[in-house]
Formats: structure tokens, C-alpha cells, sequence
């Protein structure tokens, strides 16, 4: 029985309630991808250099990434050579727990949150504007409320017209605070923020901020800026800096996540709208290209529709009909 075979049997039997968002939120990558495998396996009785080929066009086309891609392939060539496999239908279960493995990696995959055990924990959230930054940072609060954390939204994007509104509305939707400043510089208003989320005991405070990447070096110098001012009020914060990416953007979304880890110390990436594409192999790519483990991803529209990443769920959503 193959690593698929397993993570699909404790779903089917005993978890499927757990795996439904990743079911629904992944079925347009999973028609696309699992049907063009399905084709061809049957094009393909046996293995041979074109069967790689149109392989690797499956996989970039799922948005994979073409470096990723030709990693990927050459690790299954080595593995199809040293045990002789040669039937291409049998080499499906193979492909499957090999993007598995190469998620994994060797490594200790990190997708939880990492709670300060003295006073509030602050995560800072940045990413590009329009891929969702300002929603995510609503559907966390959320579900940080309900899990019974006492929660402060931060309007740090000073930039945007309609930021601070929006992350108001947020606020008011699902019932916590957001601190708000008339200074234009985000650094005095989350000091404010901070300074009263420490008086009042806050078990959590997300911090919106701006996103204008077509000037790197005045976005690092906010960043870095921010980053001093969050440790005058609490010296081991943040806690956790997490990069917004819309998965819909595609490669393009790769680059902001190159681009940011040079300018500030990403933690981890929630990974928006990613029932919206049918490429969704974005997650494969993104751990591969920047080595930053994503954390949440959105999976519908609905306030329960972020959700912590899991990789097993996100292999049973992708190969489920296989």
C-alpha cells in the first residue's frame, strides 16, 4: 500500500468531516490535474522519455514551476530506473507520494502558529494589495475568537484608501477591537496598539500593513522600522510574520514571496483564494522556491474557509478521484 493509499483510507473512514473544505476548495486543480494523469496513464502503457515529457507539462501547467518540475522529474527518473517500474498506471501512486516526500522534505513541517507564553502575541501581516491580506487577517481573528482568544485588529496599512475601513468593518463583523490612528505613520499607531493590548491583557494582535513592493527599499525601511517599535513594547515580537499570497496570481506570486524574504523575516505564507485556480501545485512550488511553509490557505469564501495547511489533507483533496 502506497503513502497515498494510507492518508486516503484514515480520511475515508474516519476524518471526513475534517477534509471537506480541502475537498471542495481543491476541486478545480483536482479535475484538471487528476484527468490529464488519468490520460496519461492510458497514452502510456509503458514508461519511456516522451511519457516524461508530456509529464512534466501536466505539472507545470498545475503551476508547479518549471525548476521544481525538472527536480522533481529527474528524482522519479532515478527512482523508476533503480526499481524498475515500467507500468505507467502504477507509476501514478509513485508520482503522488513522491510530491508528498518532496513537500516533507526531511524537515519538521511547521504550519502552526507559535503562541507567546508572556504576554500578547503579535503577527504581523504583509503582502502585496489585492491578494486578500485584509480578509485573511478578518478570518483568523475570527477563528482566534472562537477558540477563545481575546483578539485587537492593528491598521497599520496608513497607505491604502479604504484599508482602514475595510479592516474596521472586519472588526465590527465578527466583534473585536481595531486600534486605528490619525498619524500617517504605521509605527506610531502600533505602538498605541501594543501599548493598550498589553494593559488590557490581549491574548493576540494581528497588525495589518501596507504592501507597495515596486519600491522595496521604502517598504524594508517601514518593515524594519515597525519591527523596532513592536520590540520596544515587547522584546521577543513579533511573533510571527506571515506573507499574503493570492494563489491565483500563480508564478507571479512566487516572486512576491522571493522578493519580501529579502526585505523581512517571513515566517510563514497563507496562501489566499486557492479554490479559485486550478493550479493549485502553487503549494509545492512555493515550498520548494523560498522554503517558507505555508501556514493557512483559503479555501472558500466562507468565514470557516481559512485553514491551517495540513499536507495530507492537501493530497487527499488534490488526488482523491484517482
Amino acid at each position: 500500500m502506497g503513502l497515498f493509499d494510507k492518508i486516503r483510507n484514515v480520511f475515508v473512514k474516519e476524518k471526513r468531516e475534517e477534509v471537506k473544505n480541502y475537498d471542495k476548495g481543491l476541486e478545480k486543480t483536482r479535475k484538471e490535474f487528476i484527468s490529464q494523469l488519468s490520460n496519461l496513464s492510458r497514452k502510456y502503457k509503458n514508461i519511456d522519455d516522451d511519457y516524461f515529457e508530456e509529464l512534466e507539462d501536466i505539472l507545470i501547467m498545475a503551476d508547479i514551476g518549471v525548476n521544481t518540475v525538472m527536480k522533481f522529474v529527474d528524482r522519479l527518473k532515478r527512482r523508476v530506473r533503480n526499481e524498475k517500474i515500467s507500468d505507467s498506471e502504477y507509476l501514478k501512486e509513485v508520482i503522488i507520494d513522491e510530491l508528498f516526500v518532496m513537500y516533507v522534505s526531511d524537515n519538521v513541517i511547521d504550519s502552526k502558529i507559535h503562541y507567546s507564553n508572556d504576554g500578547p502575541t503579535v503577527i504581523l501581516f504583509v503582502g502585496v494589495n489585492g491578494v486578500g491580506k485584509t480578509t485573511s487577517i478578518g478570518k483568523i481573528a475570527y477563528k482566534l475568537k472562537n477558540e477563545g482568544k481575546k483578539v485587537m485588529l492593528v491598521a497599520g496599512d496608513t497607505f491604502r484608501a479604504g484599508a482602514i475601513e475595510q479592516l474596521v468593518t472586519w472588526g465590527d463583523r465578527i466583534g473585536v477591537k481595531v486600534v486605528k490612528g490619525d498619524s500617517k505613520d504605521p509605527s506610531s499607531v502600533i505602538y498605541d496598539a501594543l501599548e493598550e493590548a498589553c494593559s488590557n491583557e490581549y491574548d493576540v494582535v494581528l497588525v495589518d500593513t501596507a504592501g507597495r513592493l515596486q519600491n522595496k527599499e521604502n517598504l524594508m525601511k517601514e518593515l524594519e522600522k515597525i519591527n523596532r517599535v513592536i520590540k520596544k513594547i515587547i522584546p521577543s515580537a513579533p511573533h510571527e510574520t506571515l506573507l499574503v499570497i493570492d494563489a491565483t496570481t500563480g508564478q507571479n506570486g512566487i516572486s512576491q514571496a522571493k522578493a519580501f524574504k529579502e526585505i523581512t523575516d517571513i515566517t510563514g505564507i497563507i496562501l489566499s483564494k486557492l479554490d479559485g485556480t486550478a493550479k493549485g501545485g502553487i503549494v509545492l512550488a512555493i515550498k520548494d522556491s523560498v522554503n517558507i511553509p505555508v501556514k493557512f490557505v483559503g479555501l472558500g469564501e466562507g468565514l470557516d474557509d481559512l485553514e491551517i495547511f495540513d499536507i495530507e489533507k492537501y493530497i487527499y483533496g488534490l488526488f482523491k478521484d484517482l
